[in-house]
């Protein structure tokens, strides 16, 4: 259907609906059974099966196989059967952990996908975008990214940026208005908006014609092949670590075989113990344990608010040094109070708090009628005409649904009783939106007798240039240099009160059909000006003293004044006394070689524009810092971009900001960042504990058989063994570590280097010196079994075995610190303890149960052994005692 080329009268007869009413929930809900969500299908995903055989295709794995292959047709059915269900047990972990990762991801998806507002039921809503359907009524605005193939209906100074369909960066001017050509290219459909494209200006209302796979986005999405994921960081050191430990591995394969053959033992078996050795080298399940610790430690972030959009932004949260936060809503309340209003010759003080229409207008400390003072009734009602914010009711709560300065003027009216639907005898017949640029805003409204006036609110600084008279008393006067200085001083009084100021301005225009922002923006009438403050909450400051500790700078980003700014940051201690605070002004006049240079010693930038916030970020990183960069608006996106972790926020964030972040606070909460940050150091260090834990073992795996041969003794272990070994010993506990709880001081360290290697700060040392250690103790074992049961080479087996087992699983406990093993309490995870004692009875299985033990060469051992093997296990955890941090 070529909707560009009919009316939206039409479109909207054939799709069903109507522009008053919208859909009806029911017909809604019908549609959306009919033609399904509205989303890409993901045509790439594997199958179930797929996936399973996708946990065979490694390569060791493929070795091991081969080895059974090789066994059954030597005729060890015992043996071939035991390794062939070890590694489908293995492939089976693997399966279900991909699976629950994948899950996560879904769950992600969902939190993070953007929402659309849609009329139903005669009512305006907030709907995840999915649930959108053909006939929706649907409206947006600057910094939304459009959800469905939309035919416009009503547009206002409307541009959308459809560089992700056209390849043209340049936003496109649309109109309501029919394209009469026939076969028109997406560029050319003006009057219609696209699934994907960025609202870059303006807002409009629309009727949804197109969705999900039908869209002109799920067209294309149809036609792409399937294309890889970039790899994090982590995995691709991870990587690199694989490809060290196999040709490890390989080579001593090879050298553990020659060995054997050299000393006599059979080909088969040698054959076999090598294999199982180059498999207890490479700790495969490790790929699959990183992906789960990231996955709960997503989770574990979500349920602290904040939303993972990119795994890689979780390793790298743990090297942050510098937070670069905005101030509103952030650091914040978001409630805008309007606290003090000037108008000229009075100054008014307004009672109340937060967004309840309760308070009163105090002028001379008596309370008046704002009804009987004209340019303060005046002033509240052209406030709420030059608005888009809505004053709402929730569960006993009043909340704003928009801007919360814009919300903050509604409220004061509301205070004077002044209501936008009950101002009838103004229409807003055209509108100049806020820019962050421009720093203002402006509507041109019609009364009952058809004149015409503007009305501006913006910035006061940005004003006052603009202005060429004053309203007082219901009279215009000149604009002098001495009204404008008083102004400027109660301009500058009100921000040293952290009160943020917002100036009201209007004239009389002509009546046309169009209008430029230069003559209806010029030579204005100076009406009054709001004070109003949004106070800190309460958890930013401990919040930002943490971050200190943990040698995160914060800083703060914002576009109110100076004065304001630097209040709120003394309230909050974010500002030392030697801190340098920089606005816009003064950053403009900087060279990027100069804004370097004071970039550590500034702590707050006030009135900034888009681009200063990306300098600033760019300079930071110029120094060597790891910049989180929080923000809202379409504004902050390119510096949210160009910073190593965007940090958007999910309730007042724009789609695209949100699309641009690897991080979205659910609650826009400043100390949900210091949470997360917690979080994602923590991650890290258990993803080290298990490669720790992993690593030592495998490396006292090899020794041991390395050991014997080189004596020239029977091999300690045989291969089954190995294999429980890693699946039981190794991956359970491993497991258990990606759960451990952070550290008492994870929050007073330094940031960690982006470049230090997974081996920094000792762990290849702790690796190699307790995989040593292990292995010796499991050799010292195997050859005093050995020389008191000389002829039953079965039972000194087991009692290696177990001493192994035992051995790493006290070490485990060691891993939990990079200390030493009393430096945490055992019983701190108690994951891990129930892990460690799942293991211990799977190993007391294996050595008890007849029936198991013709399988894994294993016998019964008395009791009185057993403190034998417990009390060599224990040596090479307790042996280096309590130890300073590496």
């Amino acid at each position: 259907m070529k909707w560009y080329q009919i009316s939206h009268d039409e479109t909207a007869r054939k799709l069903g609906t109507n522009f008053n009413e919208g859909l009806s929930s029911n017909l809604a809900q019908k549609r959306q059974r009919q033609v399904g969500y509205n989303e890409l299908e993901d045509h790439n995903k594997p199958s179930l099966l797929i996936l399973f055989i996708q946990q065979f295709k490694d390569f060791m794995v493929l070795v091991l196989l081969a080895a059974t292959l090789v066994s059954g047709l030597l005729g060890e059915y015992v043996d071939a059967i035991a390794i062939m269900a070890i590694v489908l047990l293995n492939g089976l972990l693997g399966f279900f952990q991909e699976q629950k990762a994948e899950k996560s991801l879904a769950k992600l998806k969902e939190l993070s996908a953007p929402m659309a507002n849609v009329l139903r039921d005669g009512t305006w809503i907030k709907i995840p975008s999915k649930e959108l359907v053909p006939g929706d009524i649907l409206k947006f605005q600057t910094g939304d990214r459009i959800s469905a193939d939309i035919r416009l209906v009503n547009v206002n100074r409307l541009e959308i940026e459809e560089s992700v369909l056209t390849g043209e960066s340049v936003p496109v001017p649309k109109k309501a208005a029919i394209v009469d050509r026939g076969d028109a290219e997406l560029g050319d459909q003006t009057n219609m908006a696209f699934a994907g494209t960025l609202v870059t200006r303006g807002s409009g209302i629309g009727i949804v014609v197109e969705t999900g796979m039908s869209t002109a986005m799920g067209k294309i999405a149809a036609l792409l092949s399937a294309t890889k994921r970039k790899p994090t960081p982590l995995e691709r050191k991870l990587e690199e670590l694989g490809k060290i430990l196999i040709v490890t591995a390989l080579l001593l394969t090879v050298l553990v075989a020659v060995l054997g053959i050299w000393q006599g033992h059979p080909l088969y078996e040698m054959f076999l113990a090598g294999v199982s050795l180059a498999v207890a080298a490479i700790p495969e399940g490790l790929p699959a344990i990183v992906t789960v610790a990231l996955s709960l430690g997503v989770q574990r972030m979500i349920k602290k608010k904040a939303v993972v959009r990119k795994l890689s932004a979780v390793e790298t949260l743990g090297c942050a040094s510098v937070i670069c936060s905005d101030k509103t809503g952030t650091m914040t309340q978001n409630e805008m109070t309007v606290k003090q209003i000037y108008l000229p010759g009075r100054h008014l003080f307004v009672t109340g708090k937060g967004y309840e229409p309760d308070g009163k207008f105090v002028l001379d400390d008596k309370n008046i009628n704002p009804s009987k003072v004209k340019s303060l009734h005046q002033l509240l009602s052209y406030g709420v005409l030059c608005n888009h914010a809505i004053l709402q009711r929730k569960k006993g709560q009043y909340v704003i649904d928009g801007d919360p300065t814009e919300g903050a003027l509604v409220v004061a009216a509301e205070k004077a009783e002044i209501r936008r639907n009950e101002l009838t005898e103004y229409k807003v017949v055209y509108e100049i939106p806020f820019d962050s640029d421009r720093k203002r805003m402006s509507v041109v409204v019609e009364d009952e007798q058809k004149r015409r006036f503007v009305i501006t609110k913006g910035a006061p600084d940005v004003l006052l240039k603009r202005t060429k008279y004053i309203y007082e008393n219901g009279r215009f006067g000149t604009f002098s240099p001495e009204r404008e200085q008083e102004l400027n001083q109660v301009m500058e009084t009100m921000a040293n009160k952290a009160l943020r100021t917002i100036a009201l301005c209007f004239k009389e225009v002509e009546v046309k059909d169009d209008y430029s922002d230069l003559e209806l923006e010029t030579d204005l009438s100076f009406l009054g000006m709001y004070g109003m403050i949004d106070p800190p909450r309460e958890e930013v400051k401990e919040a930002i003293a943490t971050c200190r500790n943990a040698g995160v700078k914060t800083v703060m980003i914002t576009g109110d004044h100076v004065h304001t700014a630097k209040a709120i940051a003394k309230q909050l201690q974010l500002l030392p006394d030697n801190g340098r605070v920089l606005d816009g002004y003064q950053i403009s006049e900087m060279s990027d070689e100069e804004l370097v240079e004071l970039i550590d010693d500034t702590y707050v930038f006030a009135r900034v524009s888009p681009e200063h916030k990306l300098r600033i970020v760019k300079a930071f990183q110029e120094k060597g810092h790891i910049v989180a960069m929080t923000g809202d608006g379409v504004n902050d996106a390119p510096a949210i971009k160009a910073s190593d972790i965007g940090v958007s926020m999910g309730r007042s964030g724009t789609d695209v900001t949100k699309e641009a972040a690897s991080l979205i606070l659910m609650d826009d909460h400043f100390a949900t960042i210091k949470s997360a940050i917690e979080e994602g150091r923590n991650i890290y260090e258990n993803i080290r504990k298990f490669i720790r834990y992993l690593l030592a073992s495998n490396v006292g795996e090899i020794l041991v058989m390395l050991f014997a041969m080189l004596l020239g003794m029977p091999l300690p272990l045989v291969p089954v063994q190995i294999l429980w070994v890693n699946l039981v010993t190794d991956g359970l506990p491993a497991l258990a570590l990606g759960l451990d709880k952070p550290e008492k001081d994870v929050m007073s360290r330094q940031p960690r280097s982006p470049k230090e290697s997974i081996f920094a700060r000792g762990l290849a040392f702790k690796i190699i010196t307790r995989g040593f250690l292990i292995g010796l103790v499991t050799l010292i074992a195997f050859m005093f079994a050995y020389a008191q049961h000389p002829n039953n080479l079965q039972y000194a087996q087991t009692i290696a075995f177990t001493t192994l087992v035992m051995a790493q699983l006290i070490h485990v406990f060691d891993c939990r610190s990079d200390r030493s093993v009393f430096a945490r309490n055992p019983f701190g995870n108690l994951y891990l303890v129930g892990a460690v004692i799942s293991s211990v009875f799977l190993l007391l299985v294996v050595v008890y149960y007849e029936p198991l033990q013709p399988i894994f060469h294993t016998v019964g051992l008395p009791a009185r052994e057993w403190l034998f093997i417990v009390v060599l296990s224990a040596i090479p955890t307790i042996i280096w005692g309590p130890g300073k941090r590496k």
